[in-house]
């Protein structure tokens, strides 16, 4: 009971706990700070506070903070945000200070946090720290441990961070439709010894998913599984930004899942091992070695690899969530010859073209006419042509020459001589064929059972 007792005093249970703001307190809180840009923006070095190694956003970006008596301050804004999902398309959604998902807040094991959270919705709301330890009033569950947020009002969590970790925040209000809506992000809890679980670069990004039909703007919101849109930090390929790193750099990946899915995320090139979990970062000894690791639904994984120089796929490995705007009603064509009936139906629809009679590939090459604001189903252009991904997809570029602290993309990797694949011309060989039943002597007897011999008929024989 003591123990108890000491953490909630140390978590900082205070009277206010998640209490509304009055008008006069209103006029002290931090400035609630705005970005709209859907690019990476690396953060500085904190300016004040405890020292630590800033996460790099993909795609996003980092909240900034004010020190007052000790305390970090944070100033969050719940508002409608529109979101460019990729060039092309851009979508009306619901977010944070401009953006969805919105900036990450960072901050170190051992401070107190003040967290001010203005709801700007068209609804109620509330905030729930994902994964982290603090006292119930500030767990940010409308109904049970805190009143709603009101239209208009500000609200105040307080608690001191007791463990380190990869962790999110996302609303315990209407959740259905908030989380569908894109309302959610990163909170890093760095080590309060910086040399801890030290990384040369260190990327973080949610996985959410969106319905969102062709030619409209916003998430229908009763989905449950069919969704068509699968995003990192609401961005589809191809315009999610890569992981950019030098040779031989210590590289972490932090991955957090709030879909309605697991997704297993496969990295090619170098191997990785699962360094941490939702509850922490895991022991040394107890770390293993993955290639691909899957991150269910509300968790939050986080794997680091030694960068090799090249151009590495990374991607969920659900080959649906590699593709956008995808309809789940179209019938299989392969193999199909019709070409008669194109003929009539260009007669009339003189956009209409063939597809899917050799497989999908061709839609990754072919521009074919699609609704305003609509995304093609593949795309993205590599050095050798069409990628042909869409969705959960980009790439980590390791260059020797890239420059500590430089993110910057840096054009497709030059292969050194000996190591592209190319097409073989020289003259093939006839392959072997064996020889027909009939004219083989040597013809394998396979014998079946008889229904008396039963398992006895499994013999070598």
């Amino acid at each position: 009971m003591n123990q108890r007792r000491h953490f909630f005093r140390a978590a900082g249970a205070t009277l206010l706990g998640a209490a509304g703001v009055s008008r006069a307190g209103a006029a002290l809180l931090p400035e609630a700070a705005v970005s709209t840009s859907a690019a990476t923006q690396p953060p500085p070095p904190p300016a004040n506070g405890r020292p630590f190694q800033p996460l790099v956003t993909l795609n996003g970006w980092s909240l900034p903070w004010r020190m007052k008596d000790g305390v970090k301050e944070f100033h969050l804004v719940a508002e409608p945000v529109v979101r460019e999902i990729a060039p092309g398309m851009k979508a009306n959604l619901w977010g944070y200070n401009g953006s969805s998902p919105g900036p990450t807040i960072e901050a170190v094991e051992g401070d107190r946090v003040r967290i001010f959270v203005t709801n700007n919705l068209p609804e109620v709301t509330s905030v729930h720290w994902h994964g982290i330890l603090l006292p119930s009033g500030m767990d940010g569950v409308t109904g049970l441990t805190q009143p709603p947020i009101g239209v208009g009002k500000t609200f105040m969590y307080e608690f001191v961070l007791q463990r380190p970790g990869t962790h999110m925040y996302h609303p315990h209000a209407d959740e259905m439709v908030q989380m569908a809506m894109g309302m959610m992000g990163l909170f890093i809890i760095h080590p309060k010894d910086p040399r801890q679980h030290r990384v040369d670069r260190d990327f973080g990004f949610i996985l959410n998913a969106y319905d969102i039909e062709p030619g409209s703007a916003t998430p229908r919101v009763n989905t449950m599984l069919d969704f068509n849109l699968w995003t990192w930090n609401s961005r589809a390929f191809p315009g999610i930004d890569p992981f950019v790193a030098r040779t031989g750099d210590r590289v972490r990946i932090r991955v957090g899942n709030l879909t309605m899915a697991n997704h297993p995320i496969h990295m090619h090139g170098p191997h990785f091992e699962v360094t941490g979990t939702d509850g922490g970062w895991v022991p040394k000894s107890a770390r293993w070695p993955e290639v691909t690791t899957d991150v269910a639904v509300g968790q939050m994984r986080a794997f680091e690899f030694d960068a090799l120089a090249g151009d590495w796929a990374i991607h969920c490995h659900k080959s649906h969530h590699t593709m956008n705007a995808m309809g789940h009603g179209v019938p299989t064509m392969i193999g199909v010859d019709h070409r008669d009936v194109v003929e009539k139906i260009t007669g009339l629809i003189p956009d209409y073209m063939v597809m899917g009679d050799r497989g999908m590939h061709d839609m990754a090459e072919m521009e074919m006419p699609l609704p305003d604001n609509t995304l093609p189903m593949m795309t993205g252009q590599g050095p050798f042509g069409p990628v042909g991904m869409g969705g959960m997809f980009s790439v980590v570029k390791v260059r020797d020459h890239v420059k500590r602290g430089d993110y910057t993309d840096p054009g497709p990797y030059q292969h050194p001589a000996g190591t592209l694949a190319s097409e073989y011309t020289a003259e093939l060989e006839a392959p072997a064929r064996a020889a027909a039943p009939e004219a083989d002597a040597q013809t394998l007897q396979v014998r079946k059972p008889g229904a008396h011999e039963g398992h006895a008929g499994h013999s070598g024989h």
